[in-house]
């Protein structure tokens, strides 16, 4: 690095670094809703992949994050954008591997709450596209995303009450598990939300 350089660091997009982890966390739950309607090694891979790759995005944003001096909003909110960003594709990961490990097959609630996350994440990327350029529209996407987690609980609670209708108690325990990891996942994608309705706030 020459004193250029060191004096005046070049300013990352630290807005294309969190829309590539965002992106990259929606292919992830795309993966997800596929897995779950055509269950298989291959298609549980891939999430798994995918995962991978958005961590990998995450590292490479917190590490420019930590080298420089300027960024476009508060540095704490990159990084707690990047992190639930990152929480939600993590909780993809944790689904297959509980089916996988639990032996549990896909049912329609399920595939709806899925479904749910997949519309969740979607918005998100597009807050994040927005944030820079058109906060207002940003913000929007962003309420759309914490309107679905309400969808999402509704839909936890009518999937408990079908769960419970079952004799089998093992069945029941390893099912709710699976349905809490997609719960928390939504809960995930609720507070990209409000970080980033935090950050239109600063920056209007």
């Amino acid at each position: 690095m020459d004193l250029k350089e060191f004096f005046f660091p070049k300013e990352q997009n630290f807005s294309k670094l969190l829309l590539d982890q965002a992106d990259k966390s929606l292919d992830g739950i795309i993966a997800l809703e596929e897995f779950i309607t055509k269950p298989g090694q291959e298609a549980g891979d891939k999430v798994k992949r995918l995962e991978q790759d958005a961590d990998d995005l995450r590292h490479i944003l917190i590490t420019e994050l930590n080298k420089s001096f300027i960024t476009p909003f508060d540095r704490e909110d990159i990084f707690a954008l990047s992190r639930t960003v990152d929480d939600v594709v993590d909780y993809a990961k944790s689904t297959v591997g509980e089916m996988a490990l639990f032996k549990v097959d896909p049912n329609p609630s399920l595939l709806k709450m899925v479904n749910i996350l997949r519309r969740q994440a979607e918005e998100i990327s597009r807050a994040i596209f927005y944030l820079q350029s058109k906060p207002s529209l940003a913000l929007e996407h962003a309420q759309k995303a914490k309107k679905l987690e309400n969808e999402m609980e509704r839909t936890y609670q009518e999937a408990l009450v079908e769960l419970f209708k079952e004799k089998d108690t093992i069945y029941i325990l390893k099912v709710r598990e699976i349905y809490r990891h997609l719960s928390n996942a939504a809960d995930r994608a609720d507070e990209a939300g409000n970080i980033i309705g935090d950050i239109v706030v600063k920056l209007t």
